[in-house]
C-alpha cells in the first residue's frame, strides 16, 4: 500500500523540479464512450494517479510554484445526490480535504476561474501535452498569456523509472497472483478446447484474486498464431502436439505485471520445440544475469541478439556468418523485437529510455524492466528446417534492478521444460 505521506513527497519531488513562477496542471483521465450512452470501465491517468492515488474522474492537481515555495491544489467532483444515484458515491471536497495532504481543496467546477488567478503574473505553465482530457482546452486558455508551456509529463515520467518499496510489493502482488493464472493455463490446457477458454480461465483467476483486471489484452496463441506478436483473436483451436503462447499479466492496484510463457497443448514437447524453447531460455537466461546498475539495455539487446544469432545458425534456420549475420540484421526475421521495457504503472511504463542529452539511460536501483526473447518461424517459411516451422514461443519475465544485480520477480512461475511438462501432467 502507497501511503499519503509518499504521495506527498513525490508531489514535493515534482515541484522541487518546476521552474520559480509557474504552473502546473496534472488532469485526471476521462470516461472512453464505447458505443452510444455506454462506456468502457474507468481507469485513472497514471500520472494523476502517481501523485495521489485518487481514482475518481473530474479531478485535477494543480501546483503553484512562487519562488520556491509551492502550493498543490486538488480539484474534485463535488457531491451531487442525483448523479451518485446513478454513478455512485462521490469523496467530495471535504472528505478529499481530510484525505490528501494537499495545500487546498476545491470543486472541479472552480478549476478555471481559480486557474485564470493562478496564471496572473507567471512565467511558465506545465500540462500533459499528450493528455486528450477535454479539459486540457480550459488549462490552456488560463494560461494563454503565459509565455513558456512546458510539458509536465516529463519530469513525472523520469520519477517514475525508480520504483519505491511500496511499489514493489505491489507488483510483486500481481505477479503473485499472474503465477496462479499461468500455472493454472498449464494444468488446464490438455482439457481445453479453444484459445478464448483457456483465456478466460486465466483472467477468472486474476479476478478471483482481487486483480482490478488484465494488465494488457491476453495473448493466447496456439501453433502458428504464435508468429503474429499482438495475436489478440484467440478463438482458434487448441491443437494437439502444438505450443501455446500466453502473454498475460494481471494489473493489482493499478500496477500491472507482463510475463510470457510458451506451453505444449499435449503436456509434453517435441524435440524439435525442446531445441528451440532451450535456445531462448538459456538467452533469457544469460540476459537476466548481465543485469546490473549502470548496464544499458542496448547491450543486453546486443547479446540476445548474438546469441539467439548463434543458436539460429546452430539449428539451420539461419546460415551463414554470425558476424554477418548480424550486421546484416538477419536475425530480425525471427527474433524483429526488443528484449524488454519498462513496467509500473502502465504495462509499458511511461518512463524515458533517454536522457535529455539523447543518451540512453543506463540501468539504475529500483528500476523494473521485462526481459523477453523469443523467437518466431513462419509457418510458410520454407528457407528453415521443417520441424520449426509454425513454432513461435516467447519468455517473460520481470525484472528488479537492485544494488548489485537483480531480482526476478517472477521466478516462481514455472518455465523449465521438465516443470512444465511434471506440473500439466499432474493435472
Amino acid at each position: 500500500m502507497i501511503t499519503q505521506k509518499e504521495y506527498a513527497k513525490r508531489r514535493d519531488k515534482l515541484g522541487k523540479k518546476l521552474a520559480k513562477n509557474s504552473v502546473g496542471v496534472v488532469l485526471s483521465a476521462e470516461y472512453k464512450k464505447r458505443s452510444n450512452d455506454t462506456e468502457y470501465p474507468y481507469r485513472q491517468n497514471s500520472n494523476f494517479y502517481y501523485l495521489c492515488g485518487f481514482k475518481e474522474d473530474n479531478a485535477a492537481l494543480v501546483f503553484c510554484k512562487k519562488r520556491k515555495k509551492v502550493r498543490t491544489l486538488l480539484f474534485v467532483q463535488q457531491k451531487e445526490p442525483l448523479m451518485e444515484l446513478w454513478n455512485g458515491k462521490r469523496l467530495g471536497v471535504k472528505k478529499a480535504k481530510k484525505r490528501f495532504e494537499v495545500d487546498e481543496v476545491h470543486a472541479i467546477s472552480d478549476l478555471e476561474a481559480k486557474l485564470q488567478e493562478l496564471c496572473k503574473e507567471k512565467n511558465t505553465l506545465y500540462y500533459d501535452f499528450g493528455s486528450d482530457n477535454k479539459r486540457l482546452t480550459t488549462v490552456k486558455n488560463a494560461g494563454a498569456k503565459v509565455a513558456t508551456h512546458k510539458n509536465i509529463a516529463a519530469p513525472i515520467q523520469k520519477m517514475r523509472l525508480i520504483k519505491s518499496q511500496s511499489e514493489i510489493e505491489i507488483i510483486k502482488k500481481a505477479l503473485a497472483i499472474t503465477k496462479e493464472a499461468h500455472h493454472g493455463a498449464i494444468c488446464a490446457a490438455k482439457e481445453m478446447s479453444h484459445e478464448y477458454k483457456l483465456q478466460a480461465e486465466i483472467e477468472y483467476i486474476f479476478k478471483k484474486h482481487g486483480a482490478y483486471s488484465d494488465a494488457y489484452t491476453s495473448i493466447v496463441a496456439c501453433g502458428n498464431h504464435a508468429n503474429t506478436l499482438h495475436y489478440v483473436k484467440n478463438d482458434k483451436p487448441l491443437k494437439e502436439g502444438e505450443l501455446i503462447l500466453i502473454d498475460a499479466g494481471c494489473e493489482y492496484d493499478y500496477y500491472a505485471s507482463d510475463i510470457t510463457r510458451t506451453i505444449p497443448a499435449s503436456g509434453k514437447f517435441s524435440e524439435a520445440q525442446k531445441e528451440l524453447y532451450s535456445l531462448v531460455l538459456d538467452t533469457q537466461l544469460q540476459i537476466i544475469a548481465m543485469i546490473k546498475p549502470g548496464i544499458k539495455r542496448t547491450d543486453l539487446q546486443k547479446k540476445a541478439c548474438r546469441l539467439l544469432t548463434e543458436g539460429m545458425v546452430r539449428l539451420g534456420i539461419l546460415q551463414g556468418k554470425v558476424k554477418k549475420l548480424i550486421k546484416k540484421e538477419t536475425y530480425k526475421r525471427y527474433y524483429p523485437h526488443g528484449i524488454g521495457h519498462w513496467m509500473g504503472l502502465d504495462v509499458h511504463d511511461e518512463a524515458p529510455y533517454k536522457d535529455k542529452h539523447a543518451k540512453e539511460i543506463a540501468l539504475a536501483k529500483g528500476m523494473v524492466l521485462t526481459i523477453e526473447p523469443g523467437i518466431y518461424c513462419p509457418k510458410n517459411d520454407k528457407t528453415i528446417p521443417k520441424k520449426y516451422r509454425g513454432i513461435g514461443i516467447r519468455i517473460e519475465d520481470n525484472i528488479l534492478v537492485t544494488k548489485k544485480g537483480c531480482e526476478n520477480l517472477s521466478n516462481d512461475i514455472v518455465k523449465e521444460i521438465d516443470a512444465i511438462e511434471t506440473m500439466a501432467c499432474k493435472a
